[in-house]
């Protein structure tokens, strides 16, 4: 009895860094840097507005969303997300994102996994130089045939820094 207790901790032990997917093991480390490849990928996007890029990060279906920070910035589907990131590349110049506070969850069967971070987010619009702090981006990324795809995002951008244009 006391041998089994032995294989039976050690069995524990050796699998509490993984998670199953239904017959297969999920390595969580690999998976969760894959996600952050993906979000990396998006930060380069956006600083060399290539729109390439965008494409193969997004899942191109109508079942997806983008939330901005105008209040009626809802972009449902592929079609809208498409539009605004054309939009944005055509107006804004120079653009650096710095990312920080970044947090990726994965569920237990490695194919859904979600995110939270804080950007920096300077750009010249108009010929003015812009500067954003504390940018919240969330999101939501599927593994669709094998890639890590985004599915749903939300950007947000806290009150005192609204505050401070207004005043």
């Amino acid at each position: 009895m006391k041998k089994f207790v032995i294989l039976l901790a050690v069995f524990i032990f050796a699998m509490s860094g993984c998670r199953y997917k239904g017959s297969e093991v999920v390595d969580v480390k690999a998976e969760t840097d894959q996600v952050k490849a993906l979000i990396e990928k998006y930060v380069m996007a956006v600083e060399e507005e290539n729109f390439e890029f965008i494409e193969h990060i997004w899942a191109e279906s109508e079942n997806i969303t983008m939330i901005g920070t105008d209040l009626n910035e809802r972009l449902t589907g592929w079609k809208q997300i498409e539009n605004a990131y054309k939009t944005q590349f055509k107006n804004f110049e120079d653009t650096y994102v710095n990312v920080s506070d970044q947090v990726i969850r994965l569920n237990k069967s490695g194919t859904t996994a979600w995110f939270s971070l804080v950007m920096n987010y300077n750009f010249i619009f108009k010929g003015n130089a812009v500067s954003y702090s504390g940018i919240r981006f969330t999101g939501v990324v599927d593994k669709i045939e094998g890639k890590w795809l985004l599915v749903q995002g939300h950007l947000s951008i806290p009150a005192e820094a609204q505050m401070r244009e207004v005043i």
